[in-house]
């Protein structure tokens, strides 16, 4: 199976990304966590990129604030999918991360999930495995059927507590 590469533009997005490893991990996804920053080392960034094919890697989730480049640096170098993850700072509060994520010039295509929305931009790359992977397929399948009962076994609690 493919891996998924997890990259931060800066360790201080890893409360965010830490609810897409969860899911990486009850997935059972191969995956590695990196650090690259699209301005502080962008020559490593795109190292990684041009190596992640070759490394056994299938997608690539790169989640960064403020200005956010570095996905749009990590789809330059590679063409594996590439999902951008803009992360929430105190300043513009992610949005100034998602435009810069979602703002991609034509041929150079990105992926984005919502602000902070780590939990989406792993189940992006969970699909995008599961199109060659069958029993990535079936868990997702069983992932939306398990959220599906939470949503009717809520329903029930509010429409049996609030009957008129």
């Amino acid at each position: 199976m493919k891996r998924v590469a997890v990259i931060m533009g800066s360790d201080s997005d890893l409360p965010v990304v830490e609810k897409g490893i969860t899911l990486l991990q009850s997935f059972e996804i191969p995956f590695s966590v990196h650090v690259y920053s699209a301005h502080r080392t962008p020559e490593e960034a795109c190292r990684f990129a041009k190596r992640a094919r070759e490394e056994g890697y299938g997608v690539l989730i790169c989640a960064a604030g403020m200005a956010a480049h570095l996905a749009g640096v990590m789809a330059a170098n590679t063409t594996l999918p590439v999902i951008g993850l803009p992360c929430s700072a105190k300043l513009l509060e992610g949005s100034d991360a998602l435009l810069s994520t979602v703002m991609m010039p034509p041929g150079i295509p990105v992926a984005a999930v919502g602000i902070d929305a780590a939990k989406n931009a792993a189940l992006l790359a969970i699909e995008i495995l599961a199109v060659t992977e069958e029993s990535l397929a079936k868990k997702l399948r069983e992932e939306r059927e398990r959220n599906r009962e939470k949503v009717l076994e809520r329903d029930r609690e509010l429409s049996g507590r609030y009957q008129g």
